[in-house]
């Protein structure tokens, strides 16, 4: 009687695991749809959004006497190159789509 339990049992572990795993199994097989220009255009201006942010956090911090100057420049250097990135893939997005629309004037 307790063999029947415990096959019954990891039986019913072996069904609830497939259960579980199949969508993660079949998701892998499908292919990954590229994100529509709208959809990186607004990662972009998050990304400068939080540059921007950032470096306003490090001059608050520095005018506090929380930051040295050493760790000031630092971190502007970092999010300063972090914005000129998005600032960048803003501009070839937006050029890419003003060339695809033949009715915008230029």
């Amino acid at each position: 009687m307790t063999f029947v339990l415990y096959a019954a049992g990891i039986v019913l572990v072996g069904l609830i695991a497939s259960l579980v795993a199949w969508p993660l199994l079949a998701a892998q097989t499908e292919s990954v749809q590229p994100l529509p220009a709208a959809e990186h255009i607004v990662r972009w201006e998050k990304q400068k959004a939080a540059a921007y942010a950032a470096i306003r956090e490090a001059e608050f911090d520095k005018q506090m006497g929380k930051l040295t100057d050493e760790d000031y420049q630092f971190i502007r250097q970092k999010y300063e190159a972090r914005a000129i990135e998005a600032l960048t893939q803003l501009d070839q997005l937006t050029g890419s789509m003003e060339s695809l629309s033949p009715n915008r004037p230029k």
